[in-house]
């Protein structure tokens, strides 16, 4: 569905291959709305998220053996971040969680899909989000629905997007904090580095009246355009764009935030525990900063390459109103993080020098514990 809000003066839509189409794209200057976000505050409408409500007395039980995240004892108004992995522990879709009044409302990115418990559903053995949810259901005693046409996302961010937003609402004050908005709905803060960030899920009828609101109040009007290259910056991946059929949790920071590495009963458990306790994962996620003085930049799914050899895959790629043109990337453990790379497909003419950022390497975390431990048994 289209949002109201590209009704508005300025609002520029996403274009039809945008993974962000339906919403505004932009206000006419994306630039000035990042400098914003950093700045002051800046209002985004993604209301294109699918969002789901997961209501019922086994509510938190039962998402606890379907979710990756340890969520048995999520407190009301609480949050987290979860995944649904398939059997091999490989990513199918990031879900941001809040536990509100009774339910746990679950948002992401709109089309999600799992990979089906029964591989003769659907041709490529995936059924969307919601009919996955249901046909986990089994005898538990909760009632997953689609919420979508009920509920709305806008996200507000910025170093007084908490003050704005106090003047209407009470406001979340902790990373993953959940109150309830007047009027029907909630706010949630989002980490999202040094930016103060609160998605608010708001009623979808009411979206264009809190849009006004917080617009009148001081609020910069910004697209999607603009919270990627925020996102990027962030080190935030989003599924589909730096997930490839092969990534696990591990590769992309997911581990502790969105994975639990300690509980089990859920599927692709085995992989987390294993590559956690024993391994490594194959590659990492980092941050490239792109040669921008050329007219085409990689696109994502591009490769990477070291000399000849491709040693990973462009995700997201993005302008940035400090950094430049940067990218998101998974690139192979083996991969030098401290020489020139190129990224980008030479074949199509748009493969350009890239530098790995130093400060998004994940640090080194030693050897396993897993190791560690059977060494001290063998000892």
């Amino acid at each position: 569905m289209s949002s109201p809000l590209l009704q508005l003066p300025g609002a520029v839509p996403a274009p039809d291959e945008s993974p962000d189409v339906g919403v505004p794209w932009h206000f006419g200057d994306p630039f000035a709305e990042q400098r914003s976000a950093t700045r002051s505050a800046v209002l985004v409408d993604r209301s294109h998220r699918q969002v789901i409500a997961v209501p019922g007395q086994d509510r938190l039980s039962w998402l606890h053996l379907v979710l990756s995240q340890h969520v048995s004892e999520l407190a009301d108004g609480r949050g987290t971040e979860a995944l649904v992995l398939d059997s091999h522990g490989r990513v199918d879709c990031h879900l941001m969680v809040a536990h509100h009044d009774g339910v746990v409302y679950l948002d992401t990115d709109r089309g999600a899909q799992a990979t089906s418990a029964l591989p003769t559903i659907g041709v490529d053995g995936r059924q969307a989000l919601p009919e996955y949810l249901e046909a986990m259901r089994f005898w538990s005693e909760v009632e997953p629905r689609d919420a979508t046409g009920e509920f709305a996302v806008l996200t507000l961010i910025g170093p007084d997007a908490a003050g704005v937003l106090a003047r209407f609402a009470d406001v979340p004050s902790k990373p993953y904090d959940v109150v309830g908005l007047p009027g029907g709905g909630f706010a949630r803060q989002v980490p999202f580095r040094a930016l103060y960030t609160a998605d608010l899920v708001v009623p979808r009828g009411s979206l264009v009246d809190w849009w006004t609101k917080l617009t009148d109040a001081g609020v910069r009007p910004s697209g999607t355009l603009a919270f990627e290259a925020l996102r990027v910056e962030a080190l935030r991946p989003r599924v589909g764009l730096d997930t490839d059929e092969r990534a696990i949790p591990h590769e992309l920071g997911w581990i502790h935030v969105a994975a639990h590495v300690a509980k089990g009963c859920y599927r692709g458990q085995e992989t987390v525990a294993k590559v956690h306790n024993v391994g490594k994962p194959p590659r990492r996620m980092v941050l490239l900063h792109l040669d921008g003085s050329v007219d085409v930049l990689p696109e994502t799914g591009d490769p990477v390459r070291h000399g000849e050899r491709a040693v990973g895959r462009v995700g997201s790629v993005v302008q940035h109103h400090e950094l430049g043109p940067v990218a998101l990337a998974l690139l192979k453990r083996s991969a030098p993080v401290d020489a020139e790379l190129t990224a980008g497909d030479p074949e199509q003419d748009r493969s350009v020098a890239a530098a790995v950022d130093p400060d998004s390497v994940p640090p080194d975390t030693g050897e396993p514990p897993g190791r560690v431990a059977a060494r001290g048994l063998r000892h």
